[in-house]
This record gives C-alpha cells, sequence and structure tokens, in this order.
C-alpha cells in the first residue's frame, strides 16, 4: 500500500502559507487596498488552482495577522497595512547608529531562531528562493549597485522558509530598512574598504544558506547569529570611533 511523502503531508499547509504570502504581498504593495472586497473563495481557488480549505486556511492566518476581517454574510475585507495595533518601528528610529544597533538587537533574537526552523522545514522551492536572491546581492555587487533590496529579500525568504506566516509577516512589517546600510551607506563610489565589507557580508549570507540547505538546524542558527553579531560589533565600532 503506497503511503504519503512527509512532503504530500505538508502540501496543503505549504500552500496555504503560499497563498497568504501572495494576498500578503497585494495588500502591502496596494494592489488590495484598504476596504476592498477579497475575491469569492471560488475565484481564489480557480486563480491560484488550490483547494477551498486551503483558501479558508490562508484567509484565516490573514485574519491573525490584522490584514484582513470578515463580515459573515457580506465577505472578506482588507483592513491595510498598519490598520490593526501591532508592533512597527517608525522611520525616524532608524536615524542614528545606535538605533541601527538596537534593531541588530532585536534582529538577533529573531532571526537566529527563524534560521534554525528554516533549515528544519525548508522546501526545494525555498531554496530556489534562497539562491535567486543571494545570487541578485552578487550581481548587484559586481556591478556596484545597491543590493539592500536583495540582501533584505534573503532575510525575508528565510522567514517564509519558517512555514510560520508569524515571522514572514513580522518581517515584511519591519522591511528593508532592516539592513543596517539602507541608511548608513557611503555616498559615492564605493570605498574599497566598503567592497571588502560587502564580501564578508556575502560571504555570512552563504555560510547561512549552506546550513539551511544541509538542514543543519544548529549551524543555521549559528551561522545567523555569527552574521547579525558581526554587524552589531562593526556598529559599536563606529559608534565608538565617532565619539573618540
Amino acid at each position: 500500500m503506497n503511503t504519503p511523502t512527509a512532503a504530500a503531508r505538508r502540501r496543503p499547509r505549504t500552500l496555504a502559507l503560499e497563498l497568504v504570502d501572495a494576498l500578503g504581498d497585494r495588500i502591502r504593495d496596494g494592489r488590495l487596498a484598504q476596504g476592498d472586497k477579497l475575491p469569492t473563495e471560488a475565484a481564489i481557488m480557480a486563480e491560484f488552482a488550490v483547494s477551498r480549505t486551503v483558501v479558508r486556511e490562508a484567509i484565516s492566518k490573514l485574519q491573525a495577522a490584522g490584514l484582513v476581517e470578515t463580515r459573515h454574510g457580506i465577505g472578506t475585507f482588507v483592513l491595510g497595512v498598519g490598520e490593526a495595533p501591532g508592533f512597527r518601528i517608525a522611520p525616524e528610529q532608524y536615524n542614528t547608529l545606535r538605533d541601527v544597533i538596537a534593531v541588530l538587537e532585536l534582529r538577533i533574537g529573531l532571526e537566529t531562531e527563524a534560521a534554525a526552523l528554516a533549515a528544519q522545514r525548508r522546501t526545494e522551492a525555498n531554496i530556489v528562493q534562497l539562491r535567486a536572491a543571494l545570487d541578485a546581492v552578487a550581481k548587484d555587487f559586481e556591478a556596484g549597485r545597491d543590493s539592500v533590496a536583495a540582501d533584505f529579500q534573503f532575510h525575508l525568504e528565510i522567514a517564509r522558509a519558517t512555514q510560520n506566516s508569524h515571522y514572514t509577516e513580522l518581517m515584511s512589517t519591519l522591511g528593508s530598512m532592516i539592513i543596517p546600510r539602507a541608511r548608513l551607506v557611503p555616498e559615492g563610489e564605493p570605498s574599497d574598504e566598503h567592497r571588502r565589507y560587502l564580501r564578508r557580508v556575502n560571504s555570512e549570507h552563504e555560510s547561512i544558506f549552506d546550513a539551511i540547505v544541509g538542514q543543519d538546524a544548529d549551524a543555521a542558527r549559528a551561522a545567523m547569529r555569527t552574521h547579525l553579531a558581526n554587524s552589531r560589533e562593526r556598529r559599536r565600532r563606529a559608534q565608538a570611533d565617532a565619539l573618540s
């Protein structure tokens, strides 16, 4: 008798999380605006080729995240990003080195465990997206372009690989401003020192990626902690130099 594989048993839950990501992205980028009514269950099932169970689970997760509300007998409506009370870091809270260090301390607590969970739960599709994000970082670096967006995408894909939508929602709420150089990147042509820094960052990313691919939760946790702690220490040194 054939028995379902572990991947097959996870599939409905994985599909629901993918649907949460897709609908959540539409809400965050404004394609689904505050007050808009979501498409019917049947329309979502047809568009995404998923079952009614998957749609209902995804809607439930979006409700828990405060992105939508269901009015019985009427439909499900978009609340809008930030409409529900919740945690956020305002743009003005990223202005100084002290601010950046505080955010890095938060990220150490959040993302080290996310990396461990990602190593345990990642799918082949997650690996493809993580690799694509890292390749985009490298491409931007070689072209002398800002790689903040691709860097953030890598960290967001790790959150998605946890298969826990709360990690994804929190990382999406924080946004690309959590990447330290988003505010503190040098003006003009990158210096040799800044290029060396970016090479170290890319090497640290690759170590995280390798641990997740290898499904080594302890190594992924340690690699992420090393990556974020190194970034924090670089900022602490910069802060000390500025005060000296």
